[in-house]
């Protein structure tokens, strides 16, 4: 408690620690809830300037954006159905049919709190627990237990805002299809970008880098509502919403107490290892709640706890990052990539001796996320009031402005032009799918997961000398397996019951 305070006083104890926290706290909200230009593309823009920082003022200020450019896409996500970033596009399944009920005070105010909330018991259990819960998830969890644990994380969520099992699996498995295209992660082999199609011969260089999922969520959530709500203008059945903030009732909250303690140790557990974080973590958080709510015909129509499932699990993501890096020297992601430049850059290199060597900077960082979380609530007042005067902009002038940042979002991630072809196609594809019950979510799911687990799936055989079976004779892999295919025949015969699956094939 002694060195928590320390890093406190440290923090706040000049005028400049403390413009640059709130400079990290602003610059994070700001840049995740700007589609496509998220808080890598401020981090990448900052960390030149590191150099001529203090290294307590500069791993302080990409701490707090880490933790404010989680959480910044959220109102967006809730009020216009675009999320900010990937790890807040499960926020829009119930966040944004809320905003079209009249209910967007609630969901904001719920995603404020839990945002907060998860933030928060991360880095507590971050600052109490770093050196052992990293040293056993990196020692346990290797390619083979990732691999599975992303298997498991497919099981658990093929049905998100599809209208049938059916038709989740083949959106899954549509996403994972995509995922395909691009390079072979272990040779290099190029697919689908090259061949003919009706006859004609086609090769595309920039098919080769693959197809990034940032497009197709652009494209499925704010294209694919541009769309709908053309549509549902050109019909006169659209009402435009109203939105402040309104914090749920102690009551709301102890009625979903067990999804938000739930949802922690999910976003916790992802956020501990390597390449998973926060947007599994969302994910994986929203499935759960799915699978043990009462009110699980609810989710995807406004479900208040949806969107507590998945802002509370890709914010208790933050802190369990940081656990790898600090205490074993292993990133596990882009920004906290960044944070570990930013040691080196000033002579540090992070691991157990970190905590010997340059312990006053480690708890700065841990005082940092603690206090940036809990900032967290103030930030979405300010947010929230900012950006929801934008609703009272006529849709015919708002739309083009949606359009705009989009492609902007889209372009400016690679600077391709087939990326912003991409999110337009995705868009149209998306419009489809929404109104034939199939789920845009699980399709960028299987993108993302498909990604992920075949460089893991590359990386286990390799590993296992190209023994299928060896990920049955590692004890925590095998476990996941055997899990997710119980959830998924369990899934497949519930459904054969109540004659779901037999509709789905006839339509």
């Amino acid at each position: 408690m002694d060195l928590f305070i320390q890093g406190t006083l440290s923090l706040f104890g000049n005028t400049t620690s403390i413009m640059i926290f709130f400079l990290g706290l602003f610059g994070g909200m700001l840049f995740g809830a700007i589609p496509g230009v998220n808080m890598l593309t401020l981090g990448a823009v900052l960390l030149p300037f590191t150099i001529t920082m203090d290294p307590q003022n500069a791993v302080m200020l990409f701490s707090v954006i880490y933790c404010a450019g989680v959480f910044g896409g959220a109102i967006t996500a809730i009020l216009f159905n675009i999320p900010g970033a990937p790890e807040n596009a499960p926020t829009c399944l119930d966040g944004y049919p809320m905003t079209l009920k009249g209910e967007a005070g609630k969901a904001i105010g719920a995603a404020v709190s839990c945002s907060a909330l998860g933030g928060t018991v991360s880095a507590i259990i971050m600052m109490t627990a770093t050196g052992i819960v990293a040293s056993f998830a990196v020692r346990a969890f290797g390619p083979p237990e990732i691999f599975a644990l992303i298997l498991f994380g497919l099981a658990v969520s093929a049905s998100i805002g599809a209208s049938t099992l059916w038709k989740g699996w083949l959106s899954v498995l549509a996403g994972l299809m995509i995922a395909t295209i691009g390079s072979d992660p272990v040779g290099g082999i190029p697919r689908f970008s090259q061949g003919s199609f009706l006859g004609l011969e086609y090769q595309s260089y920039y098919m080769s880098a693959g197809i990034h999922f940032i497009p197709m969520i652009l494209g499925f959530f704010a294209v694919s509502e541009v769309l709908a709500q053309a549509v549902n203008i050109a019909k006169g059945t659209r009402s435009r919403p109203q939105a402040s903030i309104e914090f749920p009732t102690i009551a709301e909250f102890l009625a979903v107490r067990w999804t938000i303690v739930r949802s922690v140790f999910v976003g916790f557990f992802a956020g501990i290892l390597p390449g998973i974080g926060a947007t599994l973590a969302a994910f994986l958080g929203y499935s759960q709640a799915h699978r043990w709510s009462k009110n699980r015909d609810n989710f995807g129509k406004g479900e208040l706890e949806g969107v507590v499932a998945c802002e509370t699990a890709n914010n208790a993501a933050t802190g369990a990052a940081m656990i790898p890096l600090l205490a074993l020297g292993l990133p596990g992601g882009a920004l906290t990539a960044m944070i570990m430049g930013i040691f080196q850059i000033h002579g540090m290199e992070p691991g157990p001796l970190i905590f010997i060597n340059s312990g006053d900077l480690v708890w700065i960082t841990f005082a940092a996320m603690f206090w940036a979380n809990l900032m967290i609530i103030f930030l979405g007042w300010v947010q929230t009031k900012t950006v929801v005067h934008i609703l009272r902009v006529p849709f015919r002038w708002l739309a083009p402005g949606i359009l705009i940042l989009a492609v902007v979002g889209a372009f400016a991630l690679r600077n391709l032009f087939i990326d912003v072809w991409i999110m337009f196609i995705a868009g149209i594809v998306g419009y489809m799918l929404r109104t034939t019950g199939y789920s845009a979510a699980g399709v960028v799911l299987g993108l993302i997961l498909g990604k992920l687990g075949e460089s893991a799936f590359a990386k286990s055989m390799q590993l296992m000398d190209y023994n299928v079976l060896g990920f049955l004779q590692r004890p925590i892999s095998a476990v996941l397996i055997v899990v997710a295919a119980v959830i998924i025949i369990s899934s497949i015969v519930s459904e054969l019951r109540g004659g779901h699956l037999q509709r789905a094939l006839i339509d």
